[in-house]
């Protein structure tokens, strides 16, 4: 075996022996990396360059902005007036309550774009609620675990911005824009197989429609999801960077959660900052010691490898990008979100564009997997919350994620194939 194949089997082989022996990923990636360097005799100063370069991007400033306001958003008593809003929209329907928990992580998603976020804050109060009024406690948990998948699509997601760095440079913007249908498209999935089962298992209906108390309930969620626009419409419009509309929105955040829902007072403000403190040191470690991995992956020429892999297995389109999907979705099962996002992008990338799959196309495309992974086990971080909220067994709650795997598997591929899901609206917005 040749020099440079024997350094790809150090990295990438440690880097899986140390993942399945439960090392923490940051770790996992930098001794690989390590190990690499040292076999090639590179200097190692390159780990600390490659570090600071991973981190010093003006796009990654947006990343803590970000996660500091959904934190705030969601320690800011919100949670509760965007159950109100949904439950006017779709709760009069068969199985009420479950379609209320769907269209809540849509309307919550676009505030936290966490799915760990959305199932602590709004699994705590409709997991209860819903087992209450008769549904199973189990499909509770696996309909709230999976609806949450709908926060990392709809904009403002950090991951996106991660995506776009790891992409090189992909437009944050179109990312945001391209993440709409897709999250609507997975709510609605999500919906029909939650009415499917409702209807089996014959779960209540909600309070009739009533037009006025929709009204109200918009006019109460105003405030929240116009932080929402505020990003959005900025960045669109070109009003600001992503960066600049991500601080703004914090500033909004916090005020509203401060003196308008008054869901904050000023020591649960420095409670939240302190939790985006460790979530921001999780994420920036994560990003420094993946661009050491990444250097190391272009300089032993991985991507090109995997491209040829790929298509010398077939030439068909078709069957290359499902085998990217499992390659994503395998991947998923080990590892978290950004890592992920970080390692098999500058891999995959490459792949994708050679059989004509937009950048922009296929940020929706790991993100969807990467957020199916979070709920698969052994390692799906929002399996073990919404397990631990409802005080149910993974494996009960595995078994009941089986329809909601499908309808996510389904969404998965409609995205994968048919690339004006998200190529329609930043076709038209971005121009």
């Amino acid at each position: 075996m040749s020099t440079e194949g024997i350094a790809i089997l150090i990295l990438i082989g440690s880097f899986l022996l140390m993942v399945l022996l439960r090392f923490q990923v940051s770790y996992a990636v930098a001794l690989a990396s390590l190990f690499t360097l040292l076999y090639l005799k590179l200097p190692l100063t390159t780990i600390c360059q490659q570090m600071v370069k991973g981190i010093s991007s003006f796009s990654l400033m947006a990343v803590p902005f970000f996660i500091t306001m959904g934190v705030l958003m969601g320690s800011g008593g919100i949670s509760e007036k965007l159950i109100d809003l949904a439950n006017s929209l779709v709760g009069w329907m068969r199985g009420g309550l479950g379609m209320v928990n769907v269209l809540d992580s849509f309307f919550f998603g676009g505030i936290s774009g966490s799915a760990a976020a959305d199932t602590a804050s709004l699994g705590s109060i409709l997991i209860p609620i819903m087992v209450k009024q008769g549904y199973d406690a189990d499909f509770a948990t696996a309909l709230t675990i999976a609806s949450s998948v709908e926060g990392i699509l709809v904009p403002p997601s950090h991951n996106m911005v991660i995506y776009a760095m790891a992409a090189g440079g992909v437009s944050v913007g179109s990312l945001f824009l391209a993440g709409y249908l897709p999250g609507a498209l997975l709510a609605v999935s999500l919906m029909i197989g939650t009415y499917i089962i409702a209807v089996r298992r014959k779960y209540p209906k909600g309070d009739k429609f009533n037009m006025k108390n929709m009204f109200v309930q918009i006019g109460r969620s105003f405030w929240a999801l116009a932080a929402v626009m505020i990003v959005v419409v900025g960045v669109i419009l070109g009003v600001f960077t992503a960066t600049e509309s991500a601080a703004i929105a914090v500033v909004y955040s916090l005020f509203v959660s401060v003196y308008i829902y008054k869901g904050l007072n000023w020591k649960g403000v420095w409670k939240a900052l302190d939790e985006c403190v460790h979530t921001l040191s999780i994420v920036m470690i994560l990003i420094a010691t993946s661009s050491i991995f990444g250097y190391l992956l272009t300089h032993l020429h991985v991507p090109e490898m995997a491209t040829n892999a790929l298509i010398g297995i077939s030439d068909n389109p078709i069957i290359i990008a499902l085998l990217i999907n499992l390659i994503l979705l395998f991947l998923g099962c080990i590892m978290d979100m950004a890592p992920i996002i970080l390692i098999a992008t500058p891999i995959l990338l490459p792949v994708a564009t050679s059989i004509g799959i937009d950048p922009v196309q296929f940020g929706i495309i790991v993100v969807l997997n990467c957020g199916i992974g979070l709920l698969t086990p052994p390692v799906g971080a929002v399996l073990f919350i919404g397990s631990a909220i409802s005080k149910l067994p993974m494996e009960r709650v595995v078994k009941a994620m089986m329809p909601f795997y499908l309808c996510m598997i389904a969404t998965l591929l409609l995205i994968t194939f048919i690339p004006q899901i998200t190529m329609w609206l930043p076709s038209i917005m971005m121009k």
